[in-house]
């Protein structure tokens, strides 16, 4: 299925995009040439209302302060209640700049110093150097790869615990390896937290990016862990307007509400005007008709893209249910990770990024960005099929 809101071409180098701009400085990709299939952004414009918003601000030309946030909470209402079936106050909305900002925040609001935060490896990387330079210690639960698919692991995850460990954060769906949770794996989850007494914050930010045959459940509907529970939800993934930098910590519990605001209050932090006019925008029925779009190509775009990685001898693309994120095996190569490594950036002239950048297991992975023109798609599968042709 051709698309023209996806399929046009769009050159970003030149226009401080960290995706394309930085590639040849990281990855010795020429930018000539290469391809960028690293940072989880997309190469697609947003729906036409996200840019008329932008495009009235700017006829406007006054960039004051933004007051009366109520059009924009009311947005964020109907979408997580007609998407997700989620209900939720307008008081239990903070804006923080972006959701590793917000993961930031959680850290600062809810644990001290030295302690443990469960992370489920591999996962996104940002997490595990937000929690670092937070000075709080790093605990890998690895999550268990059965039949070429994560499965949690609550078994061995109970055995690792050692009671310094004071926040669960999870990322569903998951990123890297697109996995939807089941109802039972987030019932497991909850379980877990309360067993070890963790606070969790479930970030959610794919979860409009979900294909046919799942179904994304927030967090928020197991309703006994609510007095731990922190969520995090954000229009830019979907809607591909990260440098907007906003992104929403949703909390229901009053007492965990309380502190967070406090923690808020305490940074100064407020959100910038572009990014709630966008996000209002962006939540609306323009909007969803846009993602249900976007959703489809992106699902044909993963399958062109694993039928010939999985063509491949000792490759595997592990099978996407979410996210336009595919996480690339190369562990049965029977190669070095450089030399895989260097087949992908230097013979076929793609950045990716590198699996051990995701923690446990991740050692024999690249991962791949498919939110990106077919052509673009089709041309990267071409240069690693022939980078790797000597294997077929």
């Amino acid at each position: 299925m051709t698309n023209p809101l996806f399929d046009d071409v769009i050159d970003r180098h030149g226009t401080h995009c960290a995706k394309w701009d930085s590639m040849e400085a990281l990855y010795g990709v020429p930018a000539s040439d290469g391809i960028a299939m690293w940072v989880a952004d997309m190469d697609f414009r947003p729906p036409a209302c996200v840019q008329k918003a932008v495009e009235d601000m700017a006829a406007h030309g006054v960039y004051g302060y933004f007051g009366d946030e109520s059009d924009y909470k009311s947005a964020i209402q109907w979408w997580m209640q007609n998407r997700h079936g989620w209900t939720i106050d307008s008081d239990w909305i903070f804006t923080t700049h972006g959701l590793v900002n917000g993961t930031g925040m959680c850290l600062d609001a809810f644990t001290k110093e030295g302690d443990g935060i469960v992370l489920t490896t591999p996962v996104y990387h940002a997490f595990a150097r937000t929690i670092k330079a937070a000075g709080r210690a790093v605990v890998e639960c690895e999550l268990a790869l059965t039949d070429g698919r994560y499965e949690m692991d609550f078994d061995a995850w109970d055995a690792q615990m050692t009671g310094t460990e004071t926040m669960f954060i999870l990322c569903s769906p998951h990123n890297p390896g697109g996995r939807v949770w089941t109802r039972d794996e987030l019932q497991g989850v909850a379980n877990f937290c309360k067993r070890h007494d963790l606070i969790l914050v479930s970030d959610e930010i794919h979860h409009d990016l979900v294909f046919s045959g799942h179904t994304h459940t927030p967090m928020a509907q197991f309703r006994d862990i609510t007095d731990r529970l922190i969520m995090m939800t954000a229009t830019t993934k979907t809607f591909n307007i990260a440098g907007t930098h906003s992104g929403n910590v949703i909390i229901e519990d009053p007492k965990l509400r309380a502190r967070f605001a406090s923690r808020m209050m305490g940074l100064g932090i407020s959100a910038n005007s572009f990014g709630l006019s966008m996000a209002t925008a962006a939540y609306s029925p323009e909007g969803a008709q846009w993602v249900d779009d976007l959703v489809a190509y992106i699902d044909e775009n993963r399958m062109l893209f694993d039928e010939a990685i999985n063509a491949i001898a000792g490759v595997t693309s592990m099978p996407l249910e979410a996210t336009y994120l595919a996480w690339v095996d190369f562990s049965n190569t029977g190669m070095s990770r450089k030399e895989f490594t260097d087949r992908v950036q230097k013979t076929a002239h793609i950045a990716p990024n590198h699996g051990p950048t995701f923690g446990a297991g991740g050692g024999g992975y690249l991962r791949f960005n498919l939110a990106t023109p077919r052509s673009v798609v089709k041309e990267a599968c071409d240069r690693l099929t022939d980078a790797f042709s000597d294997l077929q």
